[in-house]
Order: structure tokens, then sequence, then C-alpha cells
């Protein structure tokens, strides 16, 4: 089956790249509310589910014993840009556990935001750890394994215990199988599971609404969604989608972006959970259908989906900042 073009690339007047993919919106119910494309072929959702994997944190009480508050768990739930206030935070969070940056092993890279890159060589430095955008989720991995007394080392690993409980967690929440034949190695160094874009937004739809989950899995989800709405900078960074996106209407609306055109939202008060995939990877056109769909879903609130087609219709600039074209949702995706 193939997907159907969901976004177009616009130079001038004329449409110079075309972007397919696919969309599934579900309830906690397990309904389906919108399927667009072929939302039942596994996809890798990395990143987009970091939400699902930070419940541990919260279930096992690890969160509360280390006083971590919702720049914390937005953190742990994050991929960040490397700025200071979110490599500061994941220092932070690992010293409270009685950890420090040589106990991650997620790996280094340059900070996603380009400001926060420039500083560090202008200083003569190199990054760390802590500057990978997935520090946040490790450094919540990693104090999790601390207050329930499993080892920390090796805990990006399969066969670590604290990677068979991430292995439940995810499904149960999703309702998808996580194992041996659908896994492969994220950019971080733990496992990634190639599940169905209906599963993750049955998952995300039952974060949103607690449907199926017991009393203290419902109050963790609801926890670290508050937190991730509330703090959104600690999500992402300057300049990133998630940013705005959550901003446009505060409180509202969840979402968290995944490698390779991959995104999970949910509408807590409408009780829908969405995920998507741009079959090509690219983030450009995967930010327009989030977006797209968001505004499809808010149609009650004027001001807010003026801001969220504001993203789904993105300008292309000159190198002079002049406007020469558009990246756009399909007009269908947010009808």
């Amino acid at each position: 089956m193939s997907n159907p073009v969901l976004v177009e690339v616009l130079r001038g007047d004329i449409v110079e790249s075309r972007h397919r993919g696919a969309v599934a919106v579900m309830d906690g119910d397990g309904a389906v509310v919108l399927g667009i494309g072929d939302t039942g072929r596994p996809v890798f959702p990395r990143s987009a589910v970091k939400a699902i994997q930070a419940l541990p944190l919260v279930e096992s009480g690890a969160a509360d014993a280390f006083g971590f508050g919702d720049r914390e768990l937005a953190l742990a739930c994050a991929s960040h840009s490397g700025e200071p206030l979110h490599v500061g935070l994941a220092a932070s969070m690992l010293a409270r556990a009685g950890l420090s940056e040589a106990a991650l092993e997620c790996g280094s890279h340059w900070p996603i935001d380009h400001e926060a890159t420039v500083a560090l060589a202008r200083q003569g430095d190199v990054p760390s750890q802590l500057h990978n955008n997935c520090s946040g989720k490790h450094a919540g991995f990693l104090c999790a394994c601390r207050h329930v007394g499993l080892e920390p080392r090796g805990y990006v690993g399969f066969s670590h215990a604290y990677q068979a409980t991430l292995r439940g967690v995810m499904a149960e929440v999703t309702g998808a199988t996580h194992g041996d034949g659908n896994w492969a190695v994220d950019g971080c160094s733990i496992p990634t599971y190639a599940v169905p874009l209906d599963d993750l937004a049955r998952g995300f739809a039952r974060m949103a609404t607690g449907v199926t989950f017991g009393p203290e899995r419902s109050k963790a989800a609801k926890r670290l969604f508050a937190a991730c709405m509330a703090e959104p900078f600690c999500v992402a960074g300057t300049g990133r989608a998630d940013v705005p996106l959550m901003q446009a209407a505060p409180g509202r609306i969840f979402v968290k972006t995944g490698a390779e055109g991959v995104y999970c939202a949910a509408i807590p008060e409408l009780g829908l959970g969405i995920a998507l995939k741009c079959d090509d990877g690219a983030g450009r056109a995967a930010e327009a259908m989030v977006a797209a769909l968001l505004a499809r879903f808010m149609r009650g609130s004027p001001d807010v989906v003026a801001a969220l087609e504001a993203v789904a219709n993105a300008p292309i600039l000159s190198r002079k900042g002049a406007p020469v074209g558009a990246v756009r949702a399909i007009p269908q995706m947010s009808a």
C-alpha cells in the first residue's frame, strides 16, 4: 500500500517536493477516530515514546524520592537541544542519585541548538554526554535504577532488568509486542521497537485518559503529560516545533517528536492519541502533519487553530529572509 501525499513544499506557487505518510488517531477505548495510509505498518517511534518510558520513574517512587518537579520530569521525556538549562538539569538529576555524567551510556554529540554549539566551541570545549538530546531520559533511567536497587551499569542493554521493565510497560500501554522480533538499537544505545501507528496512537490515548490503567499508572501518566505541557522548553528547546505546538494551547496539547519523521501527540480533554510517520523521515513534514491534525481537533478554539496552522503552513525564506515558498499540510489534513 502506497501512503498518500500529506505535505507539499512550494516554491512560489509551484509544488517542488511532496511527502507521503500515514496518520492514526485513536481514543482510549481503541476506537479509530481517523486513519490515513497504512497505519498497521510497524515503525520505530524512537524518541516519540519517551513519556511512556518515563512511567517507571514515577511509578517506582523514584521521582518523589529525588524531589523531581515538572522540569525534571519534562526533561526525562525530552529530546532536548543541549542548552545550558537542559545540561544543568540532567546533571542535577544524576547528582540527586549520587551519580555523575560518567554513569551515562548514551554517548555524546554537539548540541542541537546552534548557539549552544557555538558557545562550547568558543570556550574550546567539546560536548559531554549531558549534551546528548536523550540525557534527561537516561538520567531518569539511572535514577530509577538507583531507587529500586538495580545495578546501573549496562542499563542500556536489551538484557538489563530495567530494559525488561520498560518493555513490559510499553507493551501494556500500547498493546503491541515489544520483544526479540521487533527491536533494534536507537541512537542513544537503548532498544527501540517497531510497532504499528495504530498501537502508538492507542497508547497515547490511554496515557491521556487512563483507560485500562490502574490508579497509580493513570496518576503517573497525567503527571508526566502535565509536566511536559507546563515546561515545553525542557522537552525540546529554542526554535523546536514541540515548544510552539504545546504553547498554542497551554495545558491542553501534548506533543513529542521522534527521529525519522515520527510524531506522537495527545489531546487529553478529547481523550485522543495521535501517531504519525512521514515516509521519507523529513522532520519538517512531520511537524506540518501533526500541527494540521491538532488544528483539526481544536476547531472550537480559533486562536489555538491559528497558532497551529502557522506551524502546519510554515514559510520558506530566502537567505535574505524574504518569503519564497511554504511547507504546507494538504487541506484534507485539517479539514
